[in-house]
């Protein structure tokens, strides 16, 4: 009884936010009540819950582990929901500390003009040349800071470039496309290569070695068909910079040293990691850190208006507060899935009906988690699939194995099927306001199209 309310609070949440315009309900309050409610049925249900299969060998696991670090003391199943709990919790702050960091470093760029470095060198207005030009900076960019960081960045930049909004929410789309394409291939360029990298399931040269030339199919074809279809010049804002410079007065030096600070902070983020070890939001809130220090030195003799809208304090109001709530309420509502052992339900489901001990099956078994994870997040799918393979010595779940590089691509990729199903997605989507339904009526074919093209390109190479 528990697990299917769960599930019908999830879906008719989901619901919610895909028609978040129609019924003028923001995507974040609907995001907060499900992942709110997700957590409180699991827990009225907890005794329920706890005799899954999937839920009890986790349940026996925690016990274990509980034994040995608390000998002598009482163990409950309110321990274990609490403990499930504080692990997602951890899991999600990791990705909303990012996030906050990432939005307020691009914030803070975008307040001295630093974006105009790049705007002023986009001169040409042509759809077609415009759209193949970002999404080849969105797809490099991607690989090397992540796509989320790549997504906040070009949130940035295309209202610099486009005035118009439908032209601007294409373009953004696209752009969603190019992201999790370019994400898929680097092992530090999505939080899911990120886990199979850190995991051992595949190495840095193999997966871009297998899987670049997918990804550049899967941002290339939507891109082919799209330059038949868009004609003519985009139109741009009109003064907006100037407009803005009489608001923030800035020197030349003063943009181009934010500008570079910020973007050098950003790619400071995947060295950090490689370095340390340590999770990504260590590095951005360093990376965040020196970037305050700077702009409070160089604004120290500016009157308090001047300053308030160029320092970090006076950005930090123009961050988009709505998205960190929309991340958190999303997370956890998936998270309390999870923990309730639908995902691992599924994940056996498909295992058992698709044969994932062939090749054959092993495509199937991917690209549905693809598919899927345009659904539910692809954290947590990833998640599941490397909790129930383990990495094998030879054959298709080895290291750099078939299932495991494949599974980076799907993963990586099939997110940007549904506007809500990729990190990219989410933040262009509360930057810039895109409707769901918008997205899915006009954006999701050429995704679903640019997905199967890169799917059935990998299947080739094999």
């Amino acid at each position: 009884m528990i697990i299917t309310l769960m599930i019908v609070v999830f879906v008719v949440g989901y619901a919610a936010i895909a028609f978040e315009h129609p019924i003028k309900v923001d995507k974040a309050a609907s995001a907060l009540i499900i992942g709110g409610l997700g957590w409180a049925l699991l827990a009225i249900g907890l005794f329920e819950i706890i005799n899954i299969e999937t839920v009890a060998n986790k349940f026996n696991h925690f016990i274990e582990w509980y034994e040995i670090k608390n000998p002598g003391k009482e163990i409950s199943e309110l321990k274990f929901m609490k403990y499930e709990l504080s692990h997602h919790l951890a899991d999600i702050a990791e990705i909303l500390f990012f996030l906050l960091g990432a939005m307020t470093i691009v914030e803070l760029v975008d307040a001295h003009q630093g974006f105009s470095i790049i705007t002023d060198r986009i001169t040409t207005n042509k759809k077609v040349y415009l759209i193949w030009i970002l999404c080849v900076i969105t797809f490099f960019f991607s690989a090397v800071l992540d796509n989320l960081t790549t997504a906040i960045v070009m949130a940035a930049l295309l209202p610099k470039l486009i005035k118009d909004k439908e032209t601007l929410w294409l373009f953004a789309g696209v752009l969603i496309m190019a992201a999790n394409a370019g994400g898929a291939w680097s092992p530090i360029g999505d939080v899911t290569t990120i886990m199979l990298w850190i995991g051992g399931q595949v190495s840095a040269a193999n997966i871009i070695s297998a899987v670049i030339v997918p990804s550049i199919v899967c941002a290339v074809v939507p891109l082919i068909y799209l330059s038949f279809k868009l004609k003519g010049d985009v139109e741009r804002p009109s003064d907006t910079i100037l407009n803005e410079h009489k608001k923030n007065p800035t020197t030349s030096f003063e943009r181009n040293l934010i500008f570079y600070l910020g973007v050098c902070g950003l790619l400071f983020v995947p060295v950090f990691k490689t370095i340390t070890h340590l999770p990504p939001y260590v590095g951005m809130i360093l990376s965040l850190g020196v970037l305050w220090l700077v702009t409070e030195i160089i604004h120290r003799s500016k009157n308090y208006e001047e300053k308030s809208q160029l320092s970090v304090i006076g950005v930090l109001r123009k961050v988009d507060t709505p998205t960190i709530f929309f991340f958190l309420g999303i997370l956890l509502a998936v998270a309390s899935l999870q923990s309730a052992g639908q995902l691992d339900i599924v994940a056996t489901y498909l295992d058992t009906t698709f044969d994932g001990k062939t090749a054959e099956g092993i495509y199937i078994i991917n690209i549905i988690i693809g598919l899927l994870s345009s659904i539910v997040d692809n954290v947590p799918l990833v998640a599941g699939a490397i909790g129930m393979y383990p990495i094998e010595e030879t054959g298709l779940y080895a290291a750099d194995g078939t299932f495991w590089e494949f599974l980076a691509y799907c993963a990586g990729t099939g997110g940007s099927v549904l506007i809500i199903g990729s990190a990219a997605g989410v933040a262009l989507m509360g930057i810039l306001k895109i409707d769901f339904i918008w997205y899915l009526k006009n954006i999701s074919l050429l995704a679903l199209l640019g997905y199967a093209s890169g799917a059935i390109t990998y299947i080739l190479m094999q």
